[in-house]
C-alpha cells in the first residue's frame, strides 16, 4: 500500500530505509521545494480523480513522473522503474516513505498523465513556478531613453520541435497505405461469403521492393513506381467501398485510418497528375496525419516535420506562447504576446528583441503606439543621412541570443530535440513540459550560484582573518 504525503512534507518526515540518509542539498529535493505543490493540487486535483474503478494516482505523482521523464528522456517503463528504485525521486513525487516493493504505477498510465496535463494546464503551472521563484516583484529597471511607463525586456523567437517519424517518401507512403488497406479488406471479409476480393498484394510488394532496393532512380522510374502503387491502392479502396456498401461495418480506429488513406490517395494522385511535389495540408505520416512538413531553410535540415512554437523569455523565464502543427508566420503573434505580457505585469515591455521577420509595418505601428522599441533596422532602403546606433544594435543582438540558448537547452536536455510521443495531445504535452523543465533548471542553476557565491565570500572572509 503506497502512502503519499500531503504537500507540506519535510525531509525529516520522509521515512528512509535503514542505513539510508538523504542529502538535503540533493537537486531533486531542492527542485521539489521550488514547486508550489499545494497550490497546484488545489487547482488541478480534480483532473486526477476517478468516479469508477481503481483509485486515481495523486497529481504530484503524475506531474513529478512527467518532469522526471522530460529531465532524463526515459521511456514510460524506465520512468516507473527509476521512481521505484530511487529514494530522491520518490520524495520528489510525494511519497511519505521509501518503498521499492513494486512500481508506483503501470507504465501505460503515463499516456493518461500526458493527456490530462495539457499545454494550457502546464502553462498555468509554469506561471505558478515562476511566481514562487519571484515572491516579491521588484520595480523593473527602465532605460534612460524611455520616458513611458513601460518596463522590462521581452525576447521572442520561433522554432520547430521535430517528431520521431520516418522521413516521408511518396512511394513508401503509398505502399504503407496499400498494406493497411489490405488489412482492412481482411478485417471486413468473412469466410463463407463468397470469393475474397483480389488485391495483388504479393505482386505489389515485389514491385515496391524492386524500387526500394534500386540505387539509381530516374524521374521516369519514380513516376512508374508511383503509378503502380496508386493503381493498387485505388483497386483496394474500390473493394472496401463495395464491402461497406454491402453492410460491413468498420471500427472507429480503422474507420479513422481509412479516412486518412483516402486523403493520402487524393493528395498523391493530385501531385502525380499535376507533376508537382506540394499540396495543401500534405500528410506525411499515416499514424500521425496531423504532422505537416515545414520548410525552415536551416543548414542540413531544409524541411522539418513536427510542431512549430513561439517562446518568449523575460528576465530569464521562458514561456510557451504559441504551439501549432501547421505552418504560420511568427510575426503575426507579436502583438498577442505583448498583450499577454501586459496582463502579467500591468505594463508593456520597454523593448522587444526579435528577428527581422517580426519587423513588419503592422508590428512597428503597434510598438510605436504602445511606446515599445522593437529591435532591428528600419524597413526599406536606408535613408541618406540616417545614422544607426551600431552599439545599440550590437547589444540588442547579444541579448537576443538568450532565447537561442533556451532553444538549445530545451532540445538537448529537456526532450524538445526529438519528440517521441505519438498523439497530437501528448506531443503538445511534451513540448509544454520541456518549457516547465527549462524554468526548473534555471531555479536549480540560480540556487547553485547562490551557494557558490556564499562559499566564495566565506572563504575570502576566512582568508582575510587568517592574514590579519
Amino acid at each position: 500500500m503506497y502512502k503519499f504525503s500531503d504537500n507540506q512534507l519535510s525531509l525529516t518526515d520522509f521515512g528512509q530505509a535503514v542505513g539510508m540518509k538523504l542529502n538535503p542539498e540533493n537537486r531533486w529535493i531542492k527542485k521539489a521545494q521550488s514547486i508550489p505543490w499545494e497550490e497546484i493540487e488545489m487547482r488541478y486535483a480534480k483532473l486526477f480523480t476517478n468516479r469508477k474503478g481503481n483509485v486515481a494516482k495523486p497529481l504530484r505523482l503524475a506531474l513529478g513522473a512527467c518532469i522526471i521523464q522530460a529531465e532524463y528522456g526515459f521511456s514510460d517503463e524506465e520512468t516507473a522503474l527509476q521512481i521505484q528504485e530511487t529514494a530522491y525521486l520518490q520524495y520528489f513525487c510525494g511519497y511519505r516513505e521509501y518503498d521499492d516493493s513494486k512500481p508506483p504505477f503501470d507504465p501505460s498510465l503515463m499516456v493518461y498523465f500526458r493527456k490530462r496535463l495539457t499545454p494550457e494546464v502546464l502553462g498555468e503551472i509554469n506561471e505558478m513556478i515562476i511566481t514562487k521563484a519571484q515572491p516579491t516583484k521588484q520595480e523593473e529597471k527602465k532605460r534612460d531613453d524611455d520616458d513611458s511607463d513601460n518596463g522590462g525586456t521581452m525576447i521572442i523567437d520561433a522554432t520547430r520541435a521535430p517528431s520521431n517519424i520516418r522521413y516521408p517518401q511518396d512511394t513508401s507512403l503509398l505502399n504503407e497505405a496499400r498494406e493497411i488497406a489490405e488489412k482492412i479488406i481482411d478485417e471486413l471479409f468473412t469466410t463463407g461469403e463468397g470469393v475474397k476480393p483480389r488485391t495483388y498484394r504479393k505482386e505489389a510488394h515485389k514491385k515496391y521492393l524492386k524500387f526500394a532496393r534500386s540505387r539509381k532512380r530516374t524521374k521516369s522510374f519514380v513516376r512508374k513506381a508511383l503509378r503502380k502503387q496508386l493503381g493498387y491502392l485505388s483497386r483496394d479502396l474500390a473493394h472496401i467501398d463495395a464491402m461497406l456498401a454491402g453492410g460491413k461495418i468498420l471500427g472507429a480506429k480503422l474507420s479513422a485510418r481509412l479516412d486518412t488513406i483516402r486523403k493520402v490517395y487524393e493528395q498523391q494522385k493530385f501531385m502525380y497528375d499535376h507533376k508537382t511535389h506540394s499540396v495543401e495540408n500534405r500528410i506525411v505520416s499515416l499514424s500521425q496525419p496531423f504532422i505537416r512538413p515545414i520548410v525552415r531553410g536551416k543548414a542540413g535540415k531544409p524541411v522539418e516535420f513536427g510542431a512549430k512554437l513561439d517562446i518568449s523569455v523575460s528576465d530569464g523565464w521562458a514561456r510557451l506562447e504559441v504551439l501549432s502543427f501547421d505552418a504560420y508566420n511568427e510575426s503575426s503573434n507579436l502583438q498577442d504576446m505583448a498583450e499577454r505580457y501586459h496582463e502579467r505585469t500591468g505594463h508593456y515591455p520597454s523593448r522587444i528583441l526579435a528577428d527581422k521577420i517580426y519587423r513588419n509595418r503592422d508590428n512597428l505601428a503597434y510598438c510605436k503606439l504602445h511606446h515599445i522599441r522593437l529591435s532591428g533596422p528600419a524597413l526599406g532602403r536606408p535613408k541618406k543621412n540616417d545614422i544607426r546606433d551600431k552599439k545599440q544594435d550590437y547589444c540588442d543582438e547579444c541579448e537576443r541570443i538568450e532565447v537561442e540558448r533556451r532553444f538549445s537547452l530545451a532540445k538537448r536536455k529537456c526532450g524538445m530535440g526529438l519528440i517521441m510521443t505519438k498523439l497530437e495531445e501528448t506531443i503538445s504535452h511534451s513540448i509544454a513540459m520541456s518549457v516547465v523543465v527549462l524554468n526548473l533548471r534555471k531555479i536549480q542553476h540560480s540556487l547553485f550560484h547562490v551557494l557558490f557565491d556564499w562559499l566564495g565570500s566565506s572563504f575570502c572572509i576566512r582568508k582575510i582573518a587568517f592574514v590579519q
